[in-house]
């Protein structure tokens, strides 16, 4: 199973799917990473936390625990 996580920078993935369950769920989806949306990862922090991402036309920081939760292909 790949998730955003593993996506390159300067790759584009499609989210598949959406691991997780109740709040943790709902707020990803509210950020607009909802399956079959397609996802640039722009930045990623020395650290690896956060990433940027490019969403729907707009810019998106997300942590990586929420990354591992969305899977892509």
């Amino acid at each position: 199973m790949k998730t955003l996580k593993d996506v390159g920078i300067g790759q584009t993935a499609k989210v598949k799917k959406l691991h997780g369950e109740g709040a943790v769920k709902r707020r990803i989806m509210d950020m607009g990473l909802t399956k079959g949306t397609e996802v640039l990862v722009r930045k990623v922090a020395p650290l690896g936390d956060p990433l940027e991402l490019k969403v729907r036309g707009y810019e998106l920081s997300i942590r990586k625990a929420d990354a591992e939760l969305i899977e892509v292909e």
